[in-house]
C-alpha cells in the first residue's frame, strides 16, 4: 500500500453527430422524454440542476447536474433492476452537448465511466439513441428502438439474444 496516487483508466463511450438546424431544434429531443418516447419510454427529466431523471419506467434514474439550454445537458445515470431500491451498478454520467456549426449542430454524447463488460452494449444503445434523435430532428419517421438496435448490434458485435454474453 502506498500513500501516492493510483492511476487507472475508465471506459467512456463518445459519439459526435452532425444534425441539421440550430441547437434549439435538437434540444427538445434531448431534454423532453415526451418528444422521443421510443427511446425514453415512460419518463421525465426535470428542467433544472438538481432535477430528477427517471427514464424507461424507472429503469434509469439520476439527477440533472447541468441544465444549460440549448447547449448542454448532463445527468447521473443509474441502472435499476425491477424491484431494486438501490442500483447494483456504479453511478455514471451522461453529458449531451449541442454546438452550432456552419452545417447546423454538432451533437456530442459522452457516457462515463462504463464498466468494461458493458462497453459494446453501451455503445450499441447510445448509437441507437443518436440514430433516433437524428431521425427526429430531420423530421423523418422514428422507427422503434429494436429497429435501430438490430443494425447497431451487428456493428458492435452484440448478440441481442444474450446482450451481456
Amino acid at each position: 500500500m502506498s500513500d501516492g496516487a493510483q492511476f487507472t483508466h475508465a471506459h467512456m463511450v463518445r459519439f459526435e453527430r452532425h444534425l441539421p438546424g440550430p441547437p434549439a431544434q435538437a434540444w427538445g429531443f434531448l431534454s423532453d422524454p415526451g418528444r422521443l418516447p421510443g427511446w425514453y419510454g415512460e419518463g421525465r427529466i426535470e428542467p433544472r440542476v438538481g432535477g430528477a431523471v427517471s427514464l424507461m419506467g424507472g429503469h434509469i434514474r439520476g439527477v440533472v447536474t447541468q441544465w444549460q439550454p440549448p447547449g448542454r445537458l448532463a445527468y447521473t445515470w443509474n441502472v435499476y433492476n425491477p424491484g431494486d431500491a438501490t442500483s447494483p451498478y456504479p453511478e455514471s454520467y451522461v453529458i449531451l452537448t449541442l454546438a452550432a456549426t456552419v452545417e447546423g449542430t454538432l451533437l456530442t454524447l459522452e457516457h462515463l465511466p462504463v464498466l468494461e463488460s458493458f462497453v459494446k452494449l453501451n455503445a450499441m444503445g447510445w448509437h441507437t439513441f443518436v440514430d433516433m434523435v437524428d431521425a427526429a430532428v430531420r423530421g423523418e419517421p422514428v422507427h422503434s428502438r429494436d429497429h435501430y438496435m438490430a443494425r447497431n448490434a451487428r456493428q458492435y458485435g452484440v448478440d441481442l439474444s444474450n446482450p451481456r454474453g
